[in-house]
């Protein structure tokens, strides 16, 4: 299980600074447990956003958003609202953001940070990692993260070792995460974030388990046992 935390009203209300209309998209897996992405939240959500000004063309929460193409089946009875939104605003963990950014040709923001459990949690089939940083910058780089998809974990742009989109390392397997972030942000037209976003410096405190989730019992359960 990957735990997570809502970002700041301000700062959601940043990344949707210019769309008049948003989509909201929640998880009934980790992000209902954390009580950051289920039924509650959304609906909370959309009164916030609602009260903001925005206009939210609909919701829904779906099973597990870890799986790319449980999204893709979960938000065909959607589309309709999907394509009226000029975003959708993803309540998950970094895993379920990027499998929606994978999933849905618009620009996805992240409403959650994942925390750290101090460890790696199981693997998935998907292409799509997270590194539990508690500070999700995936609003920058296209819902990809470069953390996990640049070997190099660069936060602020490739290396200059890549060549013809492929990683230095490994170049006949991996291709060059920020070449992907490259391209997903020109094929959503967005490639202004690149030169608009912050210098992005890793606040490696955050990469800690925080205090509140040691002294839980699932930490007990967890870790401890």
């Amino acid at each position: 299980m990957l735990i997570s935390e809502q970002k700041p009203m301000e700062e959601i209300l940043g990344y949707l600074n210019g769309d008049r209309s948003v989509f909201l998209l929640g998880c009934d897996g980790c992000a209902q447990a954390s009580h950051t992405g289920g039924p509650e939240e959304v609906r909370e959500m959309q009164g916030r956003l609602e009260a903001a000004g925005k206009t939210v063309t609909g919701s829904t929460v779906l099973d597990f958003l870890c799986e790319r193409a449980q999204v893709k089946l979960g938000l065909v009875p959607f589309a309709g609202q999907v394509a009226a939104a000029d975003s959708v605003l993803v309540m998950s963990c970094g895993v379920g953001i990027q499998a929606a950014a994978a999933s849905i040709d618009k620009p996805v923001h992240p409403a959650c940070n994942t925390l750290s459990l101090g460890g790696s949690r199981g693997e998935w089939q998907g292409s799509e990692r997270c590194m539990e940083c508690g500070d999700c910058v995936l609003e920058w780089t296209g819902g990809i993260c470069p953390l996990t998809a640049c070997t190099k974990s660069l936060l602020n742009g490739q290396c200059g070792g890549a060549k013809n989109g492929k990683c230095e390392f490994q170049p006949d397997l991996r291709d060059c995460g920020w070449h992907l972030i490259y391209e997903r942000l020109r094929k959503l037209n967005r490639l202004q974030l690149l030169r608009d976003a912050p210098i992005n410096i890793k606040q490696y405190s955050r990469m800690q388990p925080p205090k509140e989730i040691r002294n839980t019992p699932r930490w007990s359960l967890d870790v401890r046992a």
